[in-house]
């Protein structure tokens, strides 16, 4: 039995489809603990998240984590719950409608846009099955990180190649790397915060809050922490305020080893005891609101 799937016959005259595919990270599919077992599963046995030795891991992750840490997301995950369900998938959801339909405004009606989560539903092999079965022989790949990391943005290339190492009839592929300067990515950041100043005054800093990575990605070469930076020195730029007044902080930390500092709790900590009282807190890294940012 062949390894790689049996195509329908090919034909020339068929119809060809340009796709567009957003990927976002996940979520599980109820806040509850059997729910979140599963996910924290697939995004915890990713090597691309927890780059430790499997022996050294599977043990803690299996005896230990999977054992007491859906329980405690599961309520996490409830505080932020939507009758619609997750706000990050919701979210997902409703950009992925809105593109297509600028895009068909702009007279690009006839692309097949769609989404997939790296963990969880519906995956990335599923949807790219269904974009197969739509026609689609190009399809660009939109990992929605901002900012690139071997943790985020590498790992959805990588699930991709998984996926179309199994199709006989494999379709042209691009990705977009990271769009951490791009822009239009920065005007929209900056025409947020304005908003928000014009409505409620400006505060005495803005602080631009990440989600962090272990601090041994950045000594092994990830670009990730030099791509925070550029964010927030070309928000302050647009902004026109002193870079002082923007800080860059990471939050979210993960077990007992050094982080990407500074760490966002302990820096609001210290402006509180510099006499500093109003501080507006921005994370430019999730282009959804999630169990991160609410």
């Amino acid at each position: 039995m062949s390894r790689y799937w049996t195509e329908p016959p090919f034909k020339h005259d068929s119809a060809s489809r340009t796709g567009v595919l957003l990927v976002n990270l996940g979520t599980p599919e109820a806040p509850t603990a059997a729910a979140l077992r599963p996910y924290l599963k697939q995004f915890l046995s990713d090597p691309r998240v927890v780059e430790i030795p499997r022996l050294v891991w599977w043990p803690i992750l299996n005896g230990i984590i999977l054992n007491t840490r859906p329980a405690a997301s599961a309520k996490k995950y409830a505080s932020v719950w939507t009758d619609e369900g997750s706000p990050l998938k919701v979210h997902t959801q409703r950009q992925a409608k809105l593109l297509a339909g600028y895009l068909a405004k702009a007279g690009h009606d006839g692309l097949d846009i769609d989404y997939a989560m790296r963990y969880g539903a519906p995956s990335i092999p599923d949807v790219l099955e269904a974009m197969r079965t739509r026609g689609c022989t190009r399809i660009l790949v939109l990992p929605l990180y901002p900012q690139y990391s071997a943790s985020t943005s590498a790992t959805v290339v990588d699930e991709v190649g998984r996926c179309l190492a199994h199709w006989r009839n494999q379709p042209e592929m691009r990705f977009v790397r990271n769009f951490h300067d791009h822009p239009g990515y920065i005007a929209a950041l900056v025409r947020s915060v304005r908003e928000h100043w014009t409505a409620n005054g400006e505060p005495e800093r803005l602080l631009l809050s990440f989600h962090g990575v272990p601090r041994r990605s950045l000594e092994l070469g990830d670009p990730y922490h030099c791509e925070c930076h550029k964010t927030g020195r070309l928000v302050a730029e647009e902004l026109g305020i002193a870079r002082e007044r923007v800080l860059v902080t990471f939050q979210s930390r993960f077990g007992k080893a050094e982080w990407l500092k500074p760490y966002t709790q302990p820096t609001l900590e210290s402006l509180a005891q510099q006499g500093i009282r109003r501080v507006d807190v921005m994370c430019p890294g999730f282009v959804s609101d999630c169990l991160e940012t609410l």
